[in-house]
């Protein structure tokens, strides 16, 4: 059996993720303790029993979502004996996930990758005034159709509008210019789009309105140390494997405004023999993505004590 360890997104948030784990598991513990200290504030209070909008906004949402994925991992080597370097063949992480793979990894520190997220969210939702961008799902769109309709969108109105995420299964995401992404809806409903929607999201990600926010982050990551990763860490925006800490540092900087690949990060590891899919942190969408985007493979989730308790890669 070959194995993936995936690392989920902005999205997944809820009020009372990491708790049981917190209570539960003092390796886990110890995570979210590393993340209070180094941010100064008690994330984990917001995370545990807090409120839902201010969870949300970008900039606790992205470090919260990583601290449960890091909090699961632990309590999964504590517990079971689980071993990054011998037992995932990759790790790959959605978005802000990519820095929860890469701290998983060994790339980064768990305090170093807080850090960063903290001020990715900050910096992204200052680089477009709040009102002005937007992101847009086409459901049961195509890339190829979604591309030709982002830049239908953006011709007609003079506004940016690009494709986001490709999530796979007909799950396209397009981000830009408010007025720009709400004619991609227009359109993509007259072309026969099975469902358009505009996303509840505070900022246009993934587009290059975030032009500000990946200076800042390449400021942040020249001065942060990124080791080579004990196992290939699949990119989002190239979809190719990767264990050079300069190449890692230059992508996380072009993944701010590059698209989320995400039906060929899948694609590519099932076809390097991946059989089983494990989700590890808030939420079940990326397990929920597998069926779609890795036929035949299985999927797995850890993120509450049970799910802890119950793992084993054996099947």
């Amino acid at each position: 059996m070959s194995v993936a360890f995936l690392f989920p997104g902005q999205g997944s948030q809820a009020v009372g993720m990491g708790k049981a784990l917190h209570d539960a598991f003092p390796s886990a513990r110890a995570v979210f303790d590393e993340v209070d200290a180094v941010l100064g504030e008690k994330l984990s209070a917001l995370m545990f029993e807090g409120d839902a909008a201010q969870l949300t906004l970008t900039a606790n949402a992205q470090p919260a979502l990583m601290a449960v994925s890091l909090a699961a991992l632990r309590a999964l080597e504590a517990e079971k004996g689980v071993n990054v370097a011998r037992d995932a063949a990759f790790v790959a992480g959605h978005s802000l996930g990519e820095y929860s793979a890469l701290a998983a990894a060994g790339a980064l520190t768990v305090a170093d990758a807080a850090r960063l997220l903290r001020l990715r969210g900050q910096a992204m939702q200052k680089a477009v005034p709040v009102g002005e961008g937007a992101m847009a799902a086409l459901l049961g769109a195509e890339p190829d159709q979604a591309k030709k309709i982002a830049l239908e969108a953006a011709a007609a109105s003079g506004g940016l509008c690009e494709l986001a995420n490709d999530n796979g299964g007909g799950q396209i995401v397009v981000s830009g210019a408010k007025k720009a992404v709400e004619l991609a809806i227009e359109i993509a409903r007259e072309n026969g789009v099975k469902r358009a929607m505009l996303l509840p999201v505070s900022a246009p990600f993934h587009c290059a309105l975030m032009a500000p926010a990946a200076e800042a982050m390449r400021e942040a990551l020249a001065k942060t140390d990124i080791g080579a990763p004990v196992v290939d860490v699949v990119a989002n925006v190239t979809a190719a494997p990767t264990r050079d800490p300069n190449e890692i540092r230059q992508l996380l900087v072009a993944q701010v405004c590059g698209a989320v690949r995400w039906r060929e990060c899948m694609g590519f590891m099932h076809g390097r023999g991946v059989d089983l899919f494990v989700e590890i942190g808030a939420g079940k969408v990326l397990a929920g993505l597998v069926k779609r985007t890795a036929e035949g493979a299985r999927a797995l989730n850890v993120g509450v004590p049970a799910e802890v308790d119950s793992f084993s890669l054996k099947g």
